[in-house]
């Protein structure tokens, strides 16, 4: 039977460290830079050197995970990371979202396996052979799939494809690859690992307040062994990197057990409930029995909820969870201002009483929640301190500046001529009547896949596109393809593989596909794609360096309305087309869209006002997405440039 690889998670060298202690076979892992997980602490080249030779006494694997986009004026600096980082660490795999990633590490001289990152969001079987295309070797596939939908993509997955799917950890409201709520709502891009995590906060609509979009945790825990059946997995994998020790040490603990002892699940779900996460469900593994995350009685603040303050003016609590010394509590949730850490000193029982040890700035109230962060147990923190001490002994690795002069080399210059510009409006409904100086463009799946084609008319596939709706899209392209149509838009890079004869139609990559450097745009002219609509996100800079260098015409949407998120999942307590407000009193409502939940901010995205620099710059195609406006919506005036005059994070 297939044995698949534990994959664990490390943030800092302590949990690195107990990855190697609980035994896993393999570790993925981030640097300083580029990774989406830039909360976590990290590692730099000279930590990562000496942490990989480690390991590999060990037999363990590692993979760096360089899993954030790109900005144009970034791809130097990324060069060079990539350049130290193939010459000084023994690492096995790149963990990639951004296609400008495969190009640069080769150039810089890695020989060695590139992974497609959950953030690549290729959820469909045909999206497979696009990856392999692309050079891929294994696709971690998304949360959000059920076992039905994961055994499809094993059945259709090419013989060089492996595939990677998460086993434990923190969920996300929004689809991976598919949220833009935090650089919306701040410049911080969750696309390059920079979220603040605005799903966590307390929303109100109609008058109740509610943390609406805060998900329990996911576990598949005995549902592995279904897992195990599907010889196209060969990783399970561990979120976590923005986790203790403590956390990564026990679930590994338990997925092994699990994964060679199935008959001692006892033992290892002890280990997942002293691994101190929130409360977690199967999500969607079971299609017969799926399990809302947002459905829950119990805080979802990261760690293991501990109890709720009382008394504030002497505050304490009575913990639900016997704590030891040295054992970390946050006092509040972590998006709050007002949260605070303190130390346990000594031992206290279950249901015994916490008395806060220290005041805090901030005055706590009534009711706030207590949460274990992390433990500091004898047994795991000797085993921390024997591998440090071996790591000691590791001579250090003396990093040094790459020779490697960069530079940006293309297969063809880019043609500088004059460029005749295009406005195209999007929309859902029916197609529009159009001048001759604007085309019309429709979203396909709209009216169960009916919208009528024509060659004038530009049809955009879904930014989401599951195995179960697969089959219908691509037997539409067909239909519509004999019928006459030949501009399209598709939404994720690996929806080319629904077009049997891809050059021989006007497609182009949508502004979905998260494009931030020219790079990705020229790679994907090799693949047959017309032209590029760039992501929507991006800041000035980036936006007017972009076609400098770009071998297609280059898009932008100049006016509309752009989601905050997607999702697969509704609280049953928040209403459809409804309002409902931020802590800082922004207003969106969410809509539904096929099988999915779309968020819309009540104002619009409106770059119109830049129209002449970005032409000026290289656009030539300027698209307006138009979404109905619920009853009861009411648009707010108010800019919408969104990162234009920021530095985007």
């Amino acid at each position: 039977m297939n044995t698949p690889k534990i994959l664990a998670p490390a943030g800092d060298k302590n949990s690195f460290l107990a990855a190697i202690a609980a035994g896993c076979d393999a570790i993925y892992c981030g640097l300083k830079l580029f990774s989406a997980r830039m909360e976590a602490e990290n590692f730099s080249t000279e930590e990562l050197a000496r942490l990989t030779q480690l390991a590999k006494s060990r037999h363990i694997e590692v993979y760096v995970a360089l899993n954030s986009i790109i900005k144009e004026s970034e791809l130097e600096k990324v060069y060079k990371i990539l350049s130290k980082l193939c010459r000084f660490v023994d690492f096995d795999a790149l963990i990639v979202q951004d296609l400008a990633m495969i190009p640069l590490a080769r150039k810089a001289g890695f020989k060695k396996e590139f992974y497609l990152s959950t953030l690549g969001n290729c959820t469909f079987p045909s999206g497979l052979k696009t990856s392999d295309l692309l050079g891929f070797k294994r696709v971690v596939l998304p949360r959000e799939l059920t076992i039905d939908e994961i055994k499809e993509m094993g059945q259709n997955t090419p013989k060089n494809i492996e595939l990677e799917v998460f086993i434990h950890g923190a969920l996300c409201y929004s689809i991976s690859g598919r949220c833009y709520w935090s650089s919306w709502f701040g410049g911080k891009s969750s696309l390059r690992g920079r979220c603040v995590q605005p799903c966590r906060r307390i929303y109100e609509q109609k008058g109740r307040k509610k943390r609406y979009f805060s998900c329990m945790d996911f576990s598949a825990d005995v549902l592995v062994k279904i897992l195990k059946q599907i010889p196209q997995i060969t990783t399970w994998k561990i979120e976590g990197r923005k986790k203790s020790p403590h956390y990564v040490y026990y679930t590994v603990k338990a997925y092994k057990l699990l994964r060679d002892e199935p008959k001692k699940k006892k033992e290892a779900l002890a280990y997942l409930d002293y691994a101190m996460g929130r409360e977690f469900s199967h999500y969607n593994l079971l299609s017969q029995r799926i399990m809302n995350p947002l459905d829950h009685s119990s805080e979802t603040g990261s760690g293991l909820f501990a109890g709720r303050i009382q008394n504030p003016a002497a505050p304490f609590f009575i913990t639900r969870e016997a704590l030891i010394p040295s054992d970390l509590l946050r006092i509040g949730f972590e998006d709050e201002q007002s949260h605070d850490i303190q130390k346990v000193s000594r031992a206290v029982p279950k249901k015994g009483k916490f008395y806060l040890t220290k005041t805090s700035k901030f005055k706590i109230k009534k009711g706030t929640p207590v949460y274990i962060i992390d433990r500091r147990g004898s047994e795991l923190s000797t085993v921390i301190k024997s591998l440090n001490d071996e790591l000691a002994e590791i001579p250090k690795t003396s990093i040094r500046p790459s020779d490697n002069e960069y530079k940006i080399s293309f297969s063809q210059k880019p043609v500088k001529q004059k460029i005749r510009t295009r406005e195209l409006t999007l929309s859902r409904g029916r197609l529009q009547n159009s001048s001759a100086s604007e085309e019309t463009g429709a979203w396909i799946s709209t009216r169960g896949y009916s919208v009528p084609p024509s060659s004038k008319n530009w049809l955009w596939l879904d930014p989401l596109l599951f195995p179960g709706e697969e089959k219908i899209c691509s037997d539409y392209i067909a239909k519509t393809i004999k019928k006459g149509a030949k501009n399209f838009v598709v939404n994720a890079v690996w929806q080319l593989s629904l077009f049997k004869n891809p050059t021989q139609s006007n497609i182009w990559a949508g502004p979905f596909c998260n494009i931030t450097n020219s790079m990705t745009v020229n790679l994907l002219k090799q693949y047959g794609f017309s032209g590029a609509i760039v992501s929507p996100e991006l800041d000035q800079e980036t936006f007017c360096s972009l076609p400098q260098n770009s071998e297609l015409p280059l898009g932008v949407v100049i006016y509309g309305n752009w989601p905050l998120g997607i999702s697969r999942i509704i609280s049953k307590d928040l209403k459809i087309d409804q309002a409902f407000t931020s802590p800082m009193g922004e207003t969106a409502w969410i809509s539904k869209h096929n099988s999915n939940y779309f968020i819309f901010p009540n104002w619009y995205l409106d770059l119109t006002s830049k129209k002449e620099v970005l032409t000026k710059a290289g656009f030539s195609l300027f698209v307006n997405i138009h979404e109905t406006i619920p009853r009861g919506i009411k648009m707010k005036n108010r800019a919408g440039l969104w990162n234009w005059n920021l530095k985007l994070l």
